[in-house]
Order: C-alpha cells, then sequence, then structure tokens
C-alpha cells in the first residue's frame, strides 16, 4: 500500500483538493498578479483599506499558485492558506495570518465590516513576502506541448 500525500487525503469527490495537472502559463499568471498586488500593498501612500485588500488578494493569488504547482485545484478558497505547510513548508506563523485576514476578508465581503490597523496590515504584508520568497523558489512547470 503506497502512503499518500497530505494533499492527495484532502483531495477526491467531496473535498477540499482536486488533483489538476500543474500549468506554468496558470501558475506564471497567479505569481505575476500576486506580486504585483504585494508591490501596491507595500505602498505606504495607499488607503490602509486598499493595501489590505491588495496584500490578502497578493497571499491568496501566491498561496494558489503554490498549491496549482502541486497539481491541486482547491473548491474552498481558505485551503490555500491551510495547507501552506505542504506546498511551501511555511508554518503556523505564516498561515495563522492568513486566516486571520481571510476572516477579516469574509466580514467585509458579506457583512460590511472592515476593522484593519496598522500592525495587521504590516503582518499580513509580511506573511505575504514569506509566501512570495518560498514561490519564486520553486522549480520551473513544465511548458504542456500543443
Amino acid at each position: 500500500m503506497t502512503s499518500q500525500s497530505p494533499l492527495e487525503r484532502l483531495a477526491g469527490p467531496g473535498n477540499v483538493l482536486a488533483k489538476e495537472v500543474s500549468d506554468a502559463k496558470e501558475f506564471a499568471g497567479l505569481v505575476r498578479s500576486g506580486l504585483a498586488r504585494l508591490k501596491d500593498a507595500e505602498n505606504a501612500t495607499n488607503s490602509l483599506d486598499s493595501r489590505f485588500d491588495l496584500a490578502y488578494s497578493a497571499a491568496h493569488a501566491l498561496c494558489l499558485a503554490a498549491l496549482r504547482h502541486h497539481g491541486f485545484r482547491p473548491s474552498k478558497r481558505y485551503i490555500v492558506f491551510q495547507v501552506l505547510p505542504d506546498t511551501l513548508g511555511l508554518g503556523p506563523e505564516v498561515w495563522r495570518i492568513l486566516s486571520k485576514c481571510h476572516d477579516m476578508r469574509n466580514r467585509t465581503e458579506y457583512e460590511g465590516v472592515l476593522d484593519v490597523d496598522d500592525r495587521l496590515v504590516s503582518d499580513l504584508v509580511g506573511a505575504c513576502r514569506k509566501v512570495a520568497e518560498k514561490v519564486k523558489g520553486l522549480p520551473p512547470i513544465p511548458q504542456k506541448s500543443k
């Protein structure tokens, strides 16, 4: 019997992940989008709310890129943060911040409540930078032949 990876155990019908072949073009687009948003989130002249939105979107794009790199697609948005130990080797000091910000993002989207402060945005940007560095270190995905 072969042992499954933690990601494989989360994949299958009705689960939060689905196996799907990695795509170099999709990966590159997610990374490009994530890095551009991270750069804008670091711009202190933007409003705190905008910086939060940009940093959260950057983190999500980069975490999704890492998951796609491993050949999986999520069915739930939050899972890309929870599997960071398996996709990028990042621990709770990163994914807990991202999870907290995911909850904050949901409150904003669904309840109109946004209560961010400098510390939260700073922590979010810092966590996103850690994700970005790990994503940049992933090996290239082979291009699909046509």
